[in-house]
């Protein structure tokens, strides 16, 4: 029986935080059985949302929960602010849109790279919660 790791946060207050919940990403996953390429789709997802947490709301938190079941691993997490939260979600959503001259590729990007995305703002609180999801792959008895 697989033993779930606990849940972590890391406070989203500076550059450096960024590379800590990019690592704490990549270090669960691991923990919990996912391969080096889904490692790096989580940590980039997760450096994206955290990035957009300084630019545009300064501090928020990023948390990480093993949600495996006996048939899937599943790592998710969620990115909250209390900013002022994302004018247009469906603007904000489409290749090419930023409000910040940036490539405009973040979110729609992160939507990309996760098996669930999901996103709620409003002034005040913006939550993104994304997952990576696998089958179990079954354990040969030796």
């Amino acid at each position: 029986m697989h033993s779930q790791i606990p849940s972590e946060s890391v406070r989203i207050l500076s550059p450096p935080d960024i590379v800590q919940a990019r690592t704490t990403a990549r270090r669960m996953a691991a923990g919990i059985g996912f391969g080096i390429a889904d490692q790096i789709r989580l940590a980039t997802a997760v450096s994206e949302l955290t990035r957009n947490v300084l630019q545009y709301a300064g501090i928020g938190v990023c948390s990480f929960e093993d949600a495996s079941d006996g048939t899937q691993i599943r790592l998710r997490a969620t990115v909250e602010d209390n900013g002022p939260g994302i004018l247009d979600i469906g603007m904000a959503m489409k290749d090419g849109f930023s409000t910040s001259h940036g490539l405009g590729a973040g979110l729609p990007g992160t939507r990309r790279l996760m098996d669930v995305f999901y996103i709620e703002s409003v002034p005040g609180l913006t939550r993104i919660i994304i997952t990576l999801e696998r089958e179990r792959l079954l354990e040969s008895s030796k």
